[in-house]
């Protein structure tokens, strides 16, 4: 990270990868700051007197309580939120995945039912490739919920990655954080006791000063002061070591945590970039299956293009070819007279009018009814 003060015109890089490195006006060294609170003390006034600003880092979740794991606990909590947010991705991926083969699966099954069997010719010939390109979109789908599942496949290799390397480190630190408390009790026991040790010799003091009796009574509150500031010094050689031993788990335990929380920013920083690039590639793989649909969906436009409905009426006239004259009319026939006459068109048929009629007419010796005498009738055999 590069950080310009306002009174320095040249450039002046920060950086803080396990170890704090700047450069200063003093000097044309490299300076490697981090290793204990003294360095990261001039580190910070170096900060302040060039005028510049500190970098953003999970090391600078501090806490002046020395017992504290507030500003741990907070990246913990932080990087079990990403792991969350990494599985619902996943889960989101392979849910989208199921969805393209439901869809996949239904859409093969209608292009292989019947559409336009009966159909000939050109128009015959374009529903067969949008049945065929319905298909290949099927099949496309199918394909684009593999990819899917396989991007949802390399997020759950990259959670439970990170998962594994987090639980080393944390275990780590959970062993320096018991061993830190432990020593602050220890330490703060034996300041307990010094500070006791140092009153019981304060008052041992005041009364051999106060003392006014015998000789014998005088050796005795000599004896107990002397004992009294015996205890005292070996309270104060106790509780100086117990001191010793805090501060060094204290250096141990601040390399550790800065170790700790570059490894923890690397990987909050790994998950938001794997992230970030898994979404991308899965926005850019519905995109290139739009494209795809699209390339096939114009297959199905050009053979449309090639539709005629001319040639599809003029096809099926051919085809079936039964005749280009209708029949003709039907012509009446008078048989009565021997004579046959066409007519152009027979004449209307009118239902006969409703006469009264006399009675039947007398029989023949055959036993047909004789003819009328009417010379204008005629009766037709059959």
């Amino acid at each position: 990270m590069e950080m310009r003060g306002s009174k320095h015109p040249f450039t002046r890089r920060v950086c803080y990868r396990g170890v704090i490195v700047f450069t200063s006006e003093e000097t044309s060294d490299w300076s490697r700051f981090g290793q204990s609170s003294r360095d990261g003390c001039r580190f910070q006034e170096t900060c302040l007197r060039f005028g510049m600003a500190a970098e953003f880092c999970f090391y600078h979740l501090q806490n002046s309580d020395l017992t504290s794991t507030a500003g741990y606990d907070a990246i913990v909590q932080y990087l079990n939120d990403g792991r969350r947010t990494c599985k619902e991705v996943e889960e989101f991926m392979k849910a989208r995945a199921s969805v393209e083969e439901r869809y996949a699966k239904d859409l093969l099954s209608l292009s292989r039912k019947v559409c336009g069997h009966n159909e000939t010719n050109t128009l015959k010939k374009s529903l067969d490739v949008f049945k065929l390109q319905t298909e290949h979109v099927s099949l496309s789908h199918l394909q684009l919920a593999r990819c899917m599942r396989e991007e949802a496949k390399k997020l759950e290799e990259f959670r439970e990655k990170q998962k594994e390397a987090r639980r080393k480190v944390e275990q780590q630190m959970e062993a320096l954080h018991k061993q830190k408390s432990s020593q602050v009790k220890r330490t703060m026991e034996a300041k307990k006791t010094y500070e006791q040790k140092v009153r019981e010799k304060e008052e041992a003091d005041q009364k051999v000063i106060r003392n006014t009796s015998s000789t014998k009574n005088t050796e005795r509150l000599h004896a107990k002061a002397q004992q009294a500031t015996q205890n005292a010094e070996e309270a104060d050689r106790w509780y100086h070591q117990s001191v010793s031993i805090l501060g060094r788990t204290r250096e141990e335990w601040l390399r550790e945590h800065m170790t700790t929380c570059e490894t923890f920013e690397k990987q909050a920083t790994d998950r938001i970039d794997f992230l970030r690039n898994a979404i991308w590639t899965h926005l850019n793989q519905l995109s290139q299956q739009c494209v795809t649909s699209d390339e096939l969906y114009e297959e199905v436009r050009k053979s449309l293009e090639q539709c005629d409905v001319q040639e599809d009426i003029e096809h099926f006239i051919t085809l079936k070819n039964t005749g280009d004259r209708p029949p003709a009319p039907v012509a009446y026939e008078k048989l009565s007279s021997g004579q046959r006459s066409r007519a152009v068109a027979p004449p209307p048929r009118l239902p006969p009018p409703i006469t009264r009629r006399p009675a039947s007419p007398p029989m023949t010796s055959s036993g047909e009814p004789s003819a009328p005498q009417d010379a204008a009738y005629s009766v037709i055999h059959f």
